[in-house]
């Protein structure tokens, strides 16, 4: 308990350290936007949103005259640092900030020569990223392509030198990281253990500051989820659901990674562990739909969860008058919270969109049934529901208690474009895996076979590709809903963001049927008991 102390007196301390050196970058634009980016590939940002929220708008109004600028003396990497931390934070920063950079007077796309910038070439690489899709964006779609064939060539190149370099060593893993892992699409706490906070400027007293900051961060956080998961251990043995139905899938910690993973700062405790729950049951009901019911089961289980009827549940088979009794309880226990803690009762909502994933569920199990193939676009319609992402960001919505008025809960009882472009991402990751989820004999079809079921004359890898591309779509049509003005908090925001970035790795399978990324990412959060920042 001592020990508990000790370690959070110092986090507390270094804490008050960092957030003074925050505070007194006053107008220097460049130290300002390298302590906010580090930061946030740190994690720990949620500490600093009052300093942050300090210095974008300055930073703001230096994007808006280099919008109009034709100054050739300007740092890409800083005008791309800029432009990706102000969109992330929802500011609608236009893209002809890059024109003096990718465009000559033709208005043709600069040749550069890649060992020149490498850092400005990663900072435009990153950049992109946020691109929307729509009217000067456009050049943003041209520089990801360009700026990623570079970077694959430098990266080549590094390959081939020392490996006892430290500074080869160093610059390989960077690019390779930044092709990899862009940090607007993946979850920081995952990739921070490879990032060199000497890559950094600023040397002179704050970088060792955050790395220690960080350290201690790090297990302060590890410790606190290691406690949730326990819990919802605790809770998933005692819902006896892995007892009473044989089939269901047993993995309480899974289940929680999503949690986890969409709500990151360590004060959302309760919602995550509240989260949890039905995720565990979207997960149970997708192998009830998927493997273990009957045609008719299913379609009496769905019009009983379409009507919430409990008398019509006593007539259910005993699994599923078992799921629909589960399902009832943890709605109506998590409305309940709701209710208490911010004055509104979601049961409604909760309960219509447990109604329509049971309903897309019902759909795919007629599909297989009857051996109608639907088109692709058909299919993915369905799959954003079927996904069961509007049912998880619909109770973190109410369960984070913001901005909770009539229009917002109309809003999203309607599966907005922040939920299904996040839905449509995962459900598309999904499908190009190559294998299925626990060897599930799965009935469900993906988009891949139903696109080349309607293109004869397509291949697997036309298909893919094709995938490929819609999910890059989605992304931006993420992207877009999350510039401001915004109608949702900016917690919930990132919550859908934050799922977005966890598909790849929730689907990342190998050829052995595994998820190594995924093991690594549980591993290295919460088993691995040190922490070394910028010591990879």
């Amino acid at each position: 308990m001592e020990r508990d102390d000790d370690i959070h007196h110092e986090h507390a301390r270094k804490l008050k350290v960092f957030k003074h050196i925050l505070s007194q970058v006053g107008e220097d634009p460049s130290e300002g936007l390298a302590m906010i980016d580090a930061v946030q590939r740190l994690g720990i940002d949620y500490h600093f949103q009052d300093e942050i929220e300090e210095i974008l708008p300055r930073q703001y109004m230096i994007a808006a005259n280099y919008s109009t600028s034709t100054s050739t003396n300007d740092d890409l990497q800083q005008v791309a640092l800029r432009f990706r931390l102000l969109r992330q934070e929802g500011y609608n920063v236009p893209a002809g900030v890059f024109n003096n950079f990718i465009l000559n007077n033709k208005g043709k796309f600069i040749k550069w020569n890649v060992s020149e910038d490498i850092k400005g070439l990663m900072g435009l690489f990153e950049a992109s990223q946020l691109s929307i899709g729509t009217g000067e964006d456009h050049l943003l779609d041209e520089a990801v392509d360009i700026t990623a064939k570079f970077l694959n060539e430098y990266y080549s190149k590094m390959m081939d030198l020392d490996d006892d370099d430290d500074n080869y060593y160093q610059a390989r893993v960077i690019v390779g990281n930044t092709l990899k892992y862009p940090h607007h699409k993946s979850l920081p706490r995952f990739v921070a253990k490879n990032l060199f906070l000497s890559n950094y400027q600023g040397e002179n007293g704050w970088i060792h500051v955050l790395q220690e900051l960080a350290k201690i961060d790090y297990n302060v956080v590890q410790s606190l989820h290691q406690k949730e998961i326990v819990q919802v251990s605790k809770w998933w043995k005692d819902l006896g659901l892995a007892k009473k139905l044989g089939f269901a899938r047993d993995q309480p910690v899974k289940w929680y990674i999503w949690s986890m993973a969409c709500l990151t700062d360590p004060s959302l405790s309760e919602q995550r562990i509240e989260v949890t729950k039905p995720i565990s049951l979207i997960y149970i009901m997708d192998d009830i739909f998927d493997v273990y019911g009957t045609l008719d089961e299913l379609t009496l289980f769905t019009e009983t969860i379409t009507r919430w009827d409990h008398a019509a549940s006593e007539k259910l088979p005993d699994y599923l008058r078992i799921c629909f009794k589960a399902l009832d309880d943890i709605t109506n226990e998590i409305s309940y919270k709701v209710f208490e803690e911010h004055g509104y009762n979601p049961v409604h909502s909760l309960r219509r969109a447990w109604a329509s994933l049971c309903n897309a569920f019902l759909v795919e199990a007629k599909w297989f049934d009857s051996g109608h193939l639907p088109k692709a676009e058909e299919y993915l319609k369905n799959g954003i529901v079927s996904s069961g992402v509007h049912v998880v960001l619909i109770h973190i919505f109410f369960l984070l208690g913001q901005n909770i008025t009539s229009k917002n809960v109309d809003l999203i009882d309607n599966n907005p474009g922040l939920i299904s472009s996040t839905a449509t991402i995962l459900r598309l990751w999904d499908d190009l895996g190559s294998a299925k989820d626990e060897n599930q004999e799965g009935k469900d079809g993906s988009y891949i076979y139903y696109y080349m079921k309607e293109h004869q004359d397509s291949t697997a890898e036309d298909a893919r590709k094709h995938a490929v591309g819609k999910i890059s779509d989605a992304w931006k049509g993420l992207n877009k809903e999350c510039l401001s003005p915004n109608p949702f908090s900016t917690s919930f925001t990132r919550a859908s963001l934050n799922l977005a970035r966890m598909v790849p790795l929730m689907y990342g399978y190998d050829d052995n049927q595994r998820l190594p990324i995924l093991e690594q990412y549980i591993k290295s959060l919460l088993h691995e008991s040190t922490y070394l920042p910028g010591v990879y």
